[in-house]
């Protein structure tokens, strides 16, 4: 067997055997099969496709490529989430203490801010002292004592999926639907989660702008995981304005913990539920959907799942205080509103312009070198169906560097679009559709 028939067989629209996807995945992590041969490779495939059988078996390999977690690793039943990303996306700084106040256990290996969309581990590692670094050995242990853990992806773990995205970057190849589900659902196998809940965003703060793209997306990642013996469900929710009022790493942060208190924003809390509610009823703990939400709004409102996220901070080092004082987190310098020109109703609130203001005073990344600003971002006043009166505020933008503040300031002012006339105008549903379970 060699790469070049491979590459020649998917070029000519074969289909790939198991075999041979094992050989050039094992090649290319080993580094015996070279970059320009799989860069080949990968425009074979996005030109040609993949059938359900060849992504589930990309998918299996990429995961044991490197080192991996099992259930009995971490200690009971397994749950883990993933979304595609959004702006004020905070969801699993409160989703994921949450499950574990529901008695599952969630090792959960997250990311960093790339583009207008926010990372994970950049919004914990805002909390003074918090650890994202774990070695195997406490991430484990966390999880088994604790019922939870959070931590940045490590370099041993699914290794082939680093590989081929930096490849898929500079090849043209990143929208290859079936790359991205094998590249999204390689890391949630090798996570060991036996139930997991895609998020998958739309609207214009999305990955996937349109519906039809998204719902593709999330229809192939319930069927892939399932044929890998996963629990599958998919939430399409809606990203056209931002979730919850901030946008930005300390930000979202204080309102996550606002959130936990019970006071904090219905969208983020609602979506919460929903998405856990689904992992709930997949481990047997809830009947229904029903009860497994109102299971969720009761650990929310006595306070069980803020307890848990009090253990994450403190068994990662972090500094526990900022649940009482939110003082505790970075700060910006300056806090600048931005008011509406007239008077009226918001209409439309532009996700992706409030992400790339965000971006602008520093909470973002260009590239995966770029340094973060923990403390900039903005604060939304105003949402879709919101009355402003002239000179009201809009929005606040969190700034420490004054020189994108006008860039800033311009995206932002072009992200509302007020109804003068005051007309009534209702929100997107939150929950846009629901995707068929595999099981």
């Amino acid at each position: 067997m060699n790469v070049v028939d491979i590459i020649r067989k998917k070029r000519d629209g074969g289909t790939l055997s198991r075999e041979e996807t094992e050989f050039w995945v094992s090649g290319m992590v080993r580094g015996s099969v070279p970059d320009y041969q799989v860069s080949a490779l990968l425009m074979a495939l996005f030109l040609r496709g993949m059938s359900d059988e060849e992504t589930a078996t990309l998918t299996d390999v990429m995961a044991h490529s490197g080192s991996m977690f099992t259930p009995s690793d971490l200690g009971g039943y397994t749950v883990d989430k993933h979304s595609t990303g959004g702006v004020g996306d905070k969801t699993t700084l409160v989703l994921i203490p949450l499950l574990a106040a529901a008695g599952l256990k969630v090792g959960k290996l997250s990311g960093r801010a790339l583009g207008h969309t926010g990372g994970t581990i950049d919004k914990l590692e805002s909390i003074p002292g918090f650890r994202t670094d774990l070695d195997r050995s406490r991430f484990l242990d966390l999880v088994r004592r604790t019922g939870l853990a959070l931590a940045d992806h490590t370099a041993d773990m699914v290794p082939a999926d680093r590989i081929l995205y930096e490849l898929r970057d500079v090849t043209a190849t990143v929208d290859s639907l079936p790359l991205i589900v094998a590249s999204i659902m390689s890391k949630k196998i090798a996570g060991g989660a036996q139930a997991i809940v895609i998020d998958v965003k739309t609207g214009s703060g999305a990955f996937l702008p349109r519906l039809e793209d998204s719902r593709r997306l999330a229809r192939a990642l319930v069927a892939i995981g399932a044929k890998l013996g996963r629990k599958m469900a998919a939430v399409i929710t809606d990203m056209s304005q931002p979730l919850g009022r901030t946008v930005g790493n300390a930000l979202e942060v204080r309102e996550a913990i606002e959130t936990l208190q019970g006071r904090g924003p219905e969208d983020l809390a609602t979506l919460c539920c929903e998405l856990g509610a689904e992992l709930l009823v997949f481990s047997g703990r809830s009947p229904d959907h029903g009860s497994a939400v109102a299971t969720l709004r009761a650990l929310l409102a006595d306070g069980s799942a803020l307890a848990k996220f009090r253990d994450l901070i403190a068994h990662q080092g972090g500094d526990v205080r900022v649940i009482e004082d939110p003082g505790l987190l970075p700060q910006a310098g300056d806090s600048i509103p931005v008011s509406a020109r007239a008077a009226g109703t918001v209409r439309r609130l532009d996700a992706l312009s409030i992400g790339r203001a965000a971006n602008a005073l520093g909470a973002g990344r260009t590239t995966k070198d770029d340094a973060i600003d923990p403390a900039v971002g903005v604060e939304v006043v105003r949402k879709v169906g919101e009355r402003v009166e002239a000179t009201g505020v809009l929005a606040v933008l969190h700034v420490n560097d004054p020189k994108n503040l006008t860039e800033a300031r311009r995206l932002v002012e072009s992200a509302y679009d007020i109804d003068q006339k005051g007309a009534p105008c209702v929100a997107p549903p939150l929950i846009v559709e629901r995707v068929q379970r595999g099981s």
